[in-house]
């Protein structure tokens, strides 16, 4: 998706769903060079998509990038980050900057993304453990056992990495195992939640800039979901191409007017956020009544419930009007 700095969007183009994302961006830049020109452009991208590769061939392009980076390669800068001071970007997010030979980086920590991040751990650990404990009590053949610790812990996903897991070397037609929580990497892991690496060749771009461009992505991503829940819309026939780019096409309408909510609520409630003004809407419920008539016409009356003291200052300083009843 192509977009303003302000997030306003221009155009957006669609891959074949068949693409490895790695190999997509080289022919990409290329493609919307000639599609709409050279521009100063500044490519945001998740840290599944660049490659060492690509963000070399972007650099001798002149192109301007601001990339997600895996965790692992914070390992590596940890302890030049140390000396670095925290900026607060807005309430509950902070992030920090660090200028390498190479590229700037950025380190932003999320309060909510902890806890999220935080809960969705507990809650998979806890269960692999419960699993654990269920497998000591069963009597299982080795390779019964295997296979049953091999789905435990795809269940698991990273969670299980926590756990150091042992199965007695026996010669007994059953097999047990015992298990300890590795709490070295368990440390390492709370240090580490909530926390996101960015990297970039803006090296003029303050750290908040940089974090309010790479915010963009999720925003898209959220106005993708807005079908199954906002909307409450499903895609169906989702294999054929047409329904495909026809989800595409209504969710990029979606993301328009979720950025254009965002915009008005700028000038006149900047602390609030469109989720938050979707969420007060909710309660209020509008219908259509339709009366048949004896000659064949129909009338259409619109009816919703009294907006409450919030929504009717949100209203009010939105400039929307609810239809007359």
């Amino acid at each position: 998706m192509i977009v303003t700095p302000e997030g306003f969007p221009l155009s957006y183009e669609v891959l074949a769903g068949n693409t490895v994302d790695c190999t997509t961006l080289s022919d990409f830049l290329d493609r919307i060079e000639q599609r709409y020109g050279r521009a100063n452009r500044i490519w945001v991208m998740d840290r599944g998509i660049p490659t060492e590769d690509s963000l070399a061939k972007m650099r001798q392009m002149g192109a301007s990038y601001l990339v997600g980076t895996p965790k692992g390669r914070l390992s590596k800068l940890e302890q030049d980050f140390l000396g670095q001071p925290w900026a607060r970007v807005r309430e509950g997010v902070q992030v920090k900057r660090l200028a390498t030979d190479e590229d700037i980086y950025v380190l932003a920590q999320s309060d909510a993304r902890i806890d999220k991040e935080r809960g969705m751990r507990r809650k998979r650990l806890r269960r692999y453990v419960d699993r654990l404990q269920g497998l000591q009590s069963q009597k299982l053949t080795r390779d019964q056992l295997l296979m049953k610790l091999g789905a435990a812990k795809h269940e698991a996903g990273r969670a299980a990495n926590l756990i150091k897991v042992e199965i007695a070397k026996e010669s007994k037609a059953t097999a047990s195992l015992k298990f300890k929580l590795q709490r070295d990497k368990l440390r390492q892991v709370r240090r580490r939640e909530g926390r996101y690496l960015l990297r970039t060749n803006l090296a003029a771009q303050e750290p908040e800039r940089l974090w309010t461009f790479y915010i963009q992505l999720t925003e898209v991503e959220q106005a993708f979901k807005e079908l199954k829940h906002d909307l409450a819309v499903r895609p169906i026939f989702h294999h054929l191409e047409d329904r495909i780019e026809a989800h595409i096409f209504v969710a990029f309408l979606a993301y328009c007017l979720q950025v254009t909510l965002k915009a008005r609520l700028r000038c006149v409630a900047g602390g609030i956020t469109p989720r938050e003004v979707i969420t007060k809407f909710k309660t209020m419920q509008m219908v259509d009544v339709r009366i048949p008539t004896t000659d064949g016409r129909e009338l259409v009356l619109s009816r919703y419930t009294q907006p409450e003291v919030e929504q009717r200052m949100l209203l009010e300083q939105l400039r929307m009007t609810l239809p007359q009843q």
